[in-house]
């Protein structure tokens, strides 16, 4: 396969002269002739965004840097999906749709210099007459390649393929500040066959978060055959999350050998009332968290995003069931470790007419911080602060714990509230002032007035 040196296109290295159209041209010319890899050297080389190819690697050499422009006009205005709904928003700083056989590789780096993007999301969001753009990012598009690169200071969200099939991300380092605006790590969006492994990501949102649009999209398209292996997660609001943008269902993922480290929670899904879509299938196992505010967070009442505060969310009366109603089940965790966990132990939270169901947790063992942070294990209305609590489940089916640890906890190793075919086997409660109190089971009645914040 022939190589295109942008340098033989008209790029120069560390210079603030743009190399945008050079390597569009030398894209251009692999296109031409079928296909091709576009090598950039060593050196740095100022950019706007880089619209792909089929067919085509861009290959960074080691010491290669790719510069993206903090300029808005040198990110054309494209449709694509934000936040799970379709509207016009920048280009990416690497950009494609509707491709086959793409690639990015080599051990050079992406730099989105993100932090004009982000002070103008934090201070001035008016100024953003378009959605900021993400660092990758492609639509409709097959096969697809990251590999071996490091990505730094993304805009938004630094990876993230949409309506997309067969992707692999390896050997990937994404490098965010940990207080950088909604710069998640990965997001597979309504995508198939999407293998992620061998990643360290630190960044200042969730570090791979799982979606498949909201209910304001109008193409049901499932997340589903995702495996995430050998990966490290720092900082991040979420290790791995699933949702809240789950409309379009989210199925059949696996999670194993990873440590997440300082993550604000573990292993999160989120959706509300009038989603829709359903969770389902997914097994996590061989895991290792440190200093997290909450390991396992499966909450049906999550509010954050628009219409999030309106009593169809919030209500704990039950509602019919339709259409609109998010459903978690069968969902397995086995064989993890949680140390220096601030809030609970679990919190699992099902909607009053659609419980979280088929649930099993086995092999954990959890031990909660000595000096605790006291907070709310997760986003929703009703549920106050708390610190060093066991497991609280609300509105819950056909749960099983076995070989379950927790230490250093207050109140029961399990709180049930609203629980049908719970079961707790060969479990145990450490080093907490009444061992005797392993679990408590109530039923609550909602009541029909104002929950507020």
């Amino acid at each position: 396969m022939r190589h295109y040196n942008i340098i033989d296109f008209g790029a120069t290295r560390d210079s603030q002269e743009l190399a945008t159209e050079a390597i569009a041209s030398a894209i251009e010319a692999a296109s031409i002739a079928g296909g091709g890899t576009v090598y950039v050297p060593a050196g740095t080389f100022l950019t706007g965004a880089i619209f792909m190819k089929s067919n085509i690697e861009l290959h960074l050499s080691p010491g290669a840097v790719l510069s993206f422009s903090t300029n808005p006009e040198d990110y054309p205005v494209v449709e694509s999906r934000w936040e799970g709904v379709k509207q016009q928003v920048h280009a990416s700083c690497i950009y494609g749709n509707d491709l086959e056989n793409i690639s990015i590789t080599g051990s050079g780096t992406l730099n989105g210099n993100g932090q004009p993007w982000w002070e103008k999301r934090l201070k001035r969001p008016e100024e953003l007459i378009y959605p900021r753009p993400k660092l990758i990012s492609f639509d409709r598009c097959h096969r697809v390649t990251l590999k071996d690169l490091t990505l730094t200071n993304s805009p938004s969200w630094t990876v993230n393929p949409i309506c997309c099939s067969n992707i692999t991300v390896d050997n990937v380092s994404i490098l965010n500040p940990a207080d950088s605006p909604n710069t998640d790590g990965i997001n597979p969006e309504s995508c198939s066959n999407v293998r992620i492994s061998n990643c360290n990501i630190d960044v200042g949102d969730d570090c791979i978060a799982i979606k498949s649009g909201t209910e304001d999209t109008e193409e049901r398209i499932p997340c589903e055959n995702i495996t995430i292996t050998n990966c490290t997660m720092i900082h991040g609001h979420g290790a791995v999350v699933l949702g809240s943008e789950m409309s379009g269902d989210i199925r059949n993922v696996t999670i194993s050998n990873c440590v997440f480290k300082q993550t604000d929670r573990g292993i999160r899904m989120k959706s509300r009332r009038g989603r829709g879509g359903t969770i389902e299938d997914i097994r996590i196992s061989n895991i290792v968290m440190d200093d997290v505010i909450c390991p396992f967070i499966l909450n049906l009442y999550y509010f954050c995003g628009p219409r999030g505060k309106e009593k169809y969310v919030w209500d704990k009366n039950p509602y019919p069931i339709t259409d609109e109603t998010p459903c978690f089940r069968r969902i397995h965790f086995a064989d993890i470790t949680a140390r220096n966990v601030h809030t609970a132990a679990g919190f699992l939270y099902g909607l009053a007419e659609q419980y979280v169901s088929e649930i099993t947790f086995a092999n954990i063992d959890i031990s909660m911080a000595e000096n605790a942070i006291p907070g709310r294990p997760a986003m929703m209305t009703g549920i106050e602060d708390m610190n060093n609590r066991g497991f609280y489940l609300g509105n819950v089916r056909d749960v099983q714990f076995r070989h379950v640890t927790i230490e250093n906890h207050e109140g029961p190793a399990f709180y049930i509230e609203n629980g049908e075919d719970v079961e707790v086997m060969d479990c145990r409660s450490k080093n907490t002032n009444k061992p005797e109190q392993l679990v408590e089971q109530v039923t609550v009645t909602p009541s029909n007035h104002n929950i507020s914040e």
